[in-house]
């Protein structure tokens, strides 16, 4: 196990310039690069394969497409690609062997399990904040959950995430697919200082174009400039996200950025503020300070009751304008969610052993800290974000319903949200936003694939369980139709009759990436070596309460 090692203390001086730059998109510090290593090269014993010919046997497939489930089937995968499932009997009969494929180097008993696609996370950060010193711990912590793909907005500073995007794509280390999205204005060797004008604007977008990135991700920019970003991003095969900043939405909301051409709504910024019933922009308290996180915060949720009401004209309209714009909606619900209840979220199941101390220490109070603005937070904070809550919900699942494609995100590890555990965690919101749990795994897989292959104008490679597919998939014993937290590393609690004990039971047992079969529980284990031993240079054995 590669050792790790406590973090450096940061100044806040340093954090809070950090966070200005990002705010007007200015580029990373040159220094930046260093603050997080790059994942150690892959050992020989991490992870079986690819095969010349894998069988995975006797499984029941939930593929992805949305289709019920199927099986037993028998999945064949050479190399890195699914090559033929086919039908090998009924449920509850013994498998005839006859006509089974064989002659396979490799076979996976799944008879009796559920196999997957891998899971996809298109709202992530590995190595651009100050939490966790090394990218071995997010990505182990995404792999056990299953998650084969992320869309880094950013990942990291460029550079470092263009490097670790082609390492993870030959396999050299145990990590996700990488998708790299940046926020215009980063990059290591830029030289052409913060985008304030169309022009260096364009030059950025052919700086990075040339660098070789997949996307843009918005931020904080006038409407002159983002209409050019997103007229680059289209006119070159570049996707786009934009997280409509506070600073920037009431020039430029969800409906208007959509109709510049931008792919993804990110969160909710700027949809609230497309459906304002009596208002332009938020009417803020009078000593509303974007700068003090609880403000931003706490206000936010306070739109609730500002927007027009479900199924009215209006309400109609934006989603009817969305799916002309064929816009994706990824939420990351779960990035707010301890605003609804701060205490559930501090005291989840995983913290005490996958929670690093120094990403702990990141989480607490904080006012330097992003995301860590629970100064003095109250039940009023948490009764309007509740509110919140069920306003994004119904816009979310009326259009899914209409036939939006929306999408499962994360955005760990900010606000008590765990990487990976976080992931279900948004699963599981998605299902009480509306969502069957087929949809929720369709949000999971086929839908966030799209949003990554379509601007490019290519045929998804990864998302589904079909014939020619790239090999990315998830076995796991538990049914996730029947309860989406057996997905969990911690797996979801049971009362066992037999024994008139209670137990855990689920968790993914084995992550499929490439062809390459990862054990997930194994991974996790290296997760909690990684924080036991900082716990041990700390002379600690929990973490802190508070």
């Amino acid at each position: 196990m590669k050792r790790i090692h406590r973090r450096r203390h940061w100044l806040a001086s340093f954090l809070l310039s950090s966070l200005a730059a990002l705010a007007v998109g200015a580029a990373h510090a040159a220094d930046e690069e260093a603050t997080v290593r790059g994942a150690p090269d892959r050992g020989a014993d991490e992870g079986q394969g690819p095969f010349d010919r894998m069988i995975i046997r006797g499984a029941t497939l939930i593929d992805g497409s949305g289709a019920p489930p199927r099986g037993p089937v028998d999945i064949v995968v050479e190399g890195n690609r699914i090559v033929s499932i086919q039908n090998v009997g009924v449920p509850h009969v013994p498998i005839d062997e006859e006509g089974r494929p064989g002659d396979a180097d490799f076979e996976l008993d799944a008879e009796g399990s559920y196999v997957l696609p891998g899971f996809i996370n298109n709202h992530t950060h590995t190595g651009d904040v100050p939490k966790a010193p090394e990218a071995e711990y997010p990505y182990k912590l995404w792999m056990a959950h299953g998650i084969t793909t992320i869309r880094g907005v950013s990942s990291g500073p460029l550079n470092w995430t263009l490097r670790e995007r082609e390492r993870s794509a030959r396999n050299e280390i145990v990590a996700p697919r990488i998708f790299a999205y940046h926020v215009p204005g980063q990059g290591e060797d830029w030289k052409g200082g913060p985008i304030t004008t169309p022009d260096k604007a364009r030059e950025w977008m052919r700086y990075a174009i040339r660098k070789g990135i997949d996307g843009i991700k918005i931020f904080n920019f006038p409407p002159d400039i983002l209409a050019v970003l997103l007229d680059e991003a289209n006119d070159n095969g570049l996707g786009s996200v934009a997280h409509l900043a506070q600073l920037m939405v009431a020039e430029s909301n969800a409906r208007q950025a959509v109709e510049m051409g931008l792919g993804t709504v990110t969160h909710f910024y700027g949809l609230f503020e497309s459906m304002y019933d009596d208002h332009d922009i938020q009417p803020w308290p009078h000593d509303m300070n974007y700068n003090d996180e609880q403000d931003r915060f706490s206000q936010v949720a306070r739109q609730w009751n500002l927007i027009v009401e479900q199924g009215s004209d209006e309400w109609n309209e934006l989603i009817e304008h969305f799916l002309e714009h064929d816009a994706f909606l990824d939420p990351t619900m779960t990035a707010y969610l301890a605003g609804r209840d701060v205490m559930r979220s501090r005291r989840a199941d995983w913290h005490d052993k996958y929670t690093l101390p120094s990403l702990w220490d990141f989480y607490r109070p904080s006012r330097v800290n992003h995301g860590s603005y629970f100064f003095d937070w109250t039940t009023a904070d948490e009764v309007a974000w509740k509110a919140f809550y069920r306003k994004w919900m119904d816009f979310v699942d009326d259009y899914k319903d209409a036939g939006g494609r929306v999408t499962v995100s994360a955005d760990a590890a900010f606000i008590y949200n765990q990487y990976g555990f976080g992931y279900i965690e948004e699963m599981e919101l998605m299902q009480e936003a509306g969502l069957t749990p087929l949809e929720v795994i369709r949000a999971s897989t086929l839908h966030p694939a799209q949003a990554l292959h379509e601007p490019k104008g290519e045929p998804i490679q990864f998302g589904v369980v079909r014939p020619g597919m790239l090999a990315d998939m998830i076995v796991i014993d538990e049914n996730p139709l029947q309860n989406l937290k057996v997905l969990y590393g911690t797996g979801a609690v049971r009362l066992n009759d037999e024994t008139g004990e209670t137990e855990r039971v689920g968790g993914v047992k084995y992550t499929i990436k490439d062809g390459i079969v990862y054990d997930a529980k194994q991974l996790l284990k290296d997760v909690e070596e990684m924080v036991n031993e900082q716990k041990r240079e700390r002379g600690i054995t929990v973490l802190p309460q508070y």
